[in-house]
């Protein structure tokens, strides 16, 4: 989750959590103890050399199943039935980032609302996700470009149908595609 530091000394540092990230996230079911994955924000300066995650959490999702593979486990979530709009967002070899851990989609089950990951043997030691059972809640953040594409097009198309730019908006787009097609030939 994407939390801001509000204060710190050299051994500890205070978040503050606002009601909304409690309603999305598994922070208020955590006890002293628990571990979770800390990493600071992305300097502007450094080489970015990842999938694109910002920790604004969508949701929580729970561990199906968790299935040893070689040196690899691979975990199967449920998304809960109010969530399902999010798995219009996760595609197979796309991204999707859980408890703050950015990792690549294997498979999707819309109807079931079920997708797995698989987690190298050098992730596995560097995060809290193997070491949770099954059932236990875990935080997704679906991919972001993906939303703003939909938001995108969505906008299109009630444009069209409320008649603000009508047939010239599809024209518009028709002739582009067009032009960029001829121009590859």
């Amino acid at each position: 989750t994407c939390l801001t530091v509000t204060e710190f000394e050299r051994s500890w540092f205070k978040v503050g959590v606002a009601p909304e990230t409690l309603r999305k996230t598994n922070l208020g079911s955590l006890k002293v103890g628990d571990a979770v994955n800390l990493e600071r924000a992305m300097n502007a300066h450094t080489r970015f050399g990842g999938h694109m995650v910002q920790g604004h959490v969508d949701t929580t999702v729970s561990i199906l199943s968790r299935e040893d593979d070689g040196n690899a486990i691979t975990f199967v979530f449920k998304v809960p039935e109010e969530y399902k709009e999010l798995m219009n967002y996760i595609v197979p070899k796309g991204f999707i980032c859980l408890d703050g851990t950015s990792l690549t989609v294997i498979d999707v089950d819309d109807v079931q609302r079920t997708f797995s990951i698989m987690m190298i043997a050098y992730t596995q030691t560097r995060v809290v996700m193997p070491r949770k059972a099954l059932g236990d809640q875990v935080n997704v953040e679906v991919d972001m470009m993906g939303k703003y594409a939909s938001k995108g097009v969505e906008a299109m198309i009630k444009r069209f149908l409320d008649g603000e730019e009508g047939e010239h908006m599809v024209a518009k787009v028709l002739d582009r595609v067009l032009a960029k097609r001829a121009s590859s030939q």
